[in-house]
């Protein structure tokens, strides 16, 4: 590839906001609408199944699929990223999905709108790790905590404004907004990609790993769907059958993938200690973020009575919080290392859930706020500084193939604690219903006490990942050194 198209990205290439300004802004317009999608259909549900005269179970699949097909195609970015380049990867993404999208807001039948809803998601899958590797590539080492930080304006705030969104296009107009909405959006997104995002100069096209590109669909897609199910029974037979064969699937993923000399995805970074305290202790984050974002709106509609809009607004401060916290977060992390970023990011969140969990149903709505505030400013504060220190404990060849992982993982760690959650809060609503004997006069005060308990469980796993933070460290140059020459000597082609 030549120098007048290739875009090499070297440490010490000089850096200005204005060179990377526009390629963020592609990247994080097309992730806040793929993770925005994540979350707008669920209000809609009930509209749908009365517009479509169907039954729950065959609109759920809207989501079901959606989230499936999301699964499926993460782990085959990397390979993609090598074989045709990121940058065009990244565009083709975000035309599938927008068109995905107009399919969409056209289906005239349940079964199409599933099956256009999982065209969006074989778009949307690749848009996240492919967006993040062009940015971590393109911003100096020195930098890459700030500008970094800027990514996870759309994972913090997409999940809390796609219900607010949802409801108010279905009430002023009608569900097929929710898609369509993505019209514009896309085109931008499109339009400003096209035209600044670099062209990365490709790694060397490895070896198609054939058993792997067959088995990381089936194994990342049936467990999301296994754990989705779990969220309703985990007794059942659609989800034993997801775990089952997600499980079995997984398993002959990996002892695959460490055998072949270029896999789909290199689990042999794991061999970094360093890069595996890391990646534990951020997906102990993300259960925090994702169960946090999914139990706050649920109990002030139903324990408060609040609109979809109430919430919205109640919620506000954690919106604010994470985007004034999140620059500072990153900034500080270029400077001071990940331990006290993510120390202290995560003492506040596990602080807030804490005070969450003490809420009373004649807690006054500006108390409320406060621990809202503060579990905004401290997921802001170390998110996108724990995902940063990731990818810099990985070496830097394998940086395309650690996105990819990344992300898979937190589609398997959101559906988890969106499930286990769930699960757990019906179980303690049974608790504080049957303890009042099966009264319905303190309906309301069983279901907040429920909550309650949640929020306590989130706490306490918040608390967890603060105590981890405690042993993270500055990745050794020596492991990745000899994760490079290992992986290298392997790979030869």
């Amino acid at each position: 590839m030549s120098s007048s198209n290739s875009l090499q990205l070297e440490s010490n290439q000089e850096f200005s906001v204005k060179t990377i300004l526009a390629p963020l802004l592609a990247v994080v317009i097309g992730m806040m609408m793929v993770i925005l999608d994540n979350t707008i259909v669920n209000v809609a549900v009930p509209n749908l199944q009365e517009y479509f005269g169907s039954s729950l179970q065959l609109i759920q699949w809207t989501i079901t699929g959606y989230t499936l097909a999301l699964s499926a195609v993460i782990p085959l970015a990397g390979w993609m990223i090598d074989k045709f380049g990121a940058k065009r990867i990244f565009l083709i993404s975000i035309a599938l999905f927008t068109l995905g999208s107009i399919l969409c807001a056209l289906a005239s039948t349940p079964e199409q709108l599933i099956w256009f809803r999982i065209t969006q998601g074989i778009g949307g899958g690749m848009i996240s790790p492919i967006g993040i590797t062009l940015i971590f590539k393109m911003a100096p080492e020195d930098k890459r905590g700030a500008v970094m930080s800027v990514l996870g304006i759309p994972m913090l705030l997409a999940p809390v404004i796609g219900p607010v969104l949802s409801g108010w296009l279905i009430e002023v107009a009608s569900w097929h907004w929710i898609f369509l909405i993505n019209l514009p959006i896309g085109i931008v997104a499109f339009i400003v990609g096209a035209k600044y995002l670099p062209v990365l100069e490709r790694q060397k096209t490895p070896a198609l790993d054939i058993l792997g590109m067959i088995l990381a669909p089936i194994a990342f897609a049936m467990l999301a769907f296994g754990v989705s199910e779990g969220g309703t029974d985990w007794g059942s037979a659609r989800t034993l059958t997801g775990l089952i064969v997600g499980g079995a699937a997984l398993l002959l993923f990996v002892i695959v993938e460490l055998l072949h000399k270029q896999p789909l995805l290199e689990l042999r970074v794991f061999r970094s200690s360093d890069f595996t305290r890391s990646i534990i202790t951020t997906w102990i984050a993300q259960v925090a973020l994702f169960g946090s974002i999914l139990m706050i709106p649920l109990y002030l509609q139903n324990v408060r009575g609040f609109t979809p809009l109430e919430s919205g607004l109640t919620t506000l401060p954690m919106e604010i919080c994470a985007v004034i916290f999140m620059p500072l977060g990153g900034r500080l992390f270029d400077k001071l290392g990940i331990r006290p970023i993510a120390l202290t990011g995560l003492s506040l969140i596990t602080v807030a859930l804490f005070s969450l969990s003490m809420i009373e149903l004649d807690t006054p709505v500006p108390w409320m706020m406060v621990p809202i505030g503060l579990l905004g400013a401290g997921m802001g504060f170390c998110m996108m500084s724990l995902n940063t220190h990731v990818l810099k404990s990985a070496p830097k060849r394998l940086v395309s193939r650690v996105t990819p992982l990344t992300s898979a993982s937190q589609q398997v760690v959101m559906s988890f604690a969106i499930a286990g959650l769930t699960g757990y809060l019906a179980s303690r609503v049974n608790f504080h219903m049957s303890e009042a004997g099966g009264r319905s006069s303190n309906a309301l005060h069983n279901l907040s006490q429920a909550y309650g308990s949640t929020f306590l469980l989130i706490a306490i796993i918040a608390a967890a990942g603060t105590l981890l933070s405690i042993i993270l460290r500055e990745p050794r140059p020596e492991m990745n050194h000899e994760l490079e020459g290992d992986t290298s000597e392997q790979g030869s082609l």
